[in-house]
């Protein structure tokens, strides 16, 4: 009969796997200077062909602050504009991941909510649709606002999304809590707490939400996206 592992074994082996996808992820990340902007597509027939390197989406409402985010991901400080007034971003932009031909493909959507568009919408359903490199769809909300109905509404039009017509789910669905440093430290745990139960309320197969905060020195959360997002196209 065949000995089990023991737990030490299995806890030794968990961490190691930790830390090689730690690792791959950094490599993925490390070029920054590498990472570029490709294209911008406002319309599915221009949408670009990147020889079928894997993709993943980021969407939000205005103030969620994908921007920030992404620049923070890709470790560049401007590569996306940001810009206190919401709404900017209003096709779909198309950034490389690592030198040429490249990694991966970021994607960076129009945000949803009051100052959406009903053409944006459209655009992005037209993305999910029929975009075969999609891996993951990452959806952010702010931890300050925390979800509001328009939120609440997305997470159940992804769901609706999530399971394809033949039984099969070709992209998952993950949360990303931003902004967490504009939560006092005294209810940060009852803010996280009360949007993940809410998260899940709506859509529950999206993953848990990772925490992150741009403003804190050094970030706070990126490594765990970056990881995150190097697992969902299957580069660890």
């Amino acid at each position: 009969m065949m000995d089990l592992p023991s737990w030490k074994t299995l806890l030794h082996l968990a961490s190691s796997r930790k830390l090689e996808q730690r690792t791959i992820a950094e490599r993925v990340f490390s070029n920054t200077g590498a990472a570029d902007f490709l294209a911008a597509a406002a319309s599915p027939k221009s949408f670009p062909n990147f020889n079928g390197l894997p993709e993943v989406i980021v969407t939000g409402r205005a103030n969620a602050g994908k921007s920030t985010l992404l620049n923070a991901v890709l470790g560049r400080k401007a590569l996306l504009h940001t810009s206190s007034k919401a709404g900017r971003t209003r096709e779909l932009n198309f950034y490389r991941v690592g030198e040429e031909p490249g990694h991966l493909i970021l994607v960076d959507a129009p945000g949803y909510g009051a100052r959406g568009r009903i053409e944006w919408g459209r655009l992005f359903d037209a993305y999910l649709d029929t975009r075969k490199e999609l891996r993951r769809v990452y959806i952010l909300f702010n931890a300050k606002h925390g979800l509001n109905e328009f939120d609440r509404q997305m997470l159940q039009h992804l769901s609706q999304k999530l399971i394809s017509t033949d039984g099969t789910q070709p992209w998952t669905l993950q949360s990303v809590i931003t902004k967490a440093d504009l939560v006092p430290t005294s209810q940060l745990s009852n803010t996280i707490s009360r949007m993940r139960k809410e998260i899940f309320e709506a859509s529950p197969l999206c993953l848990p939400p990772l925490i992150t905060s741009c403003e804190m020195n050094p970030p706070f959360g990126i490594e765990k996206v970056r990881e995150n997002i190097a697992q969902a196209c299957q580069l660890v």
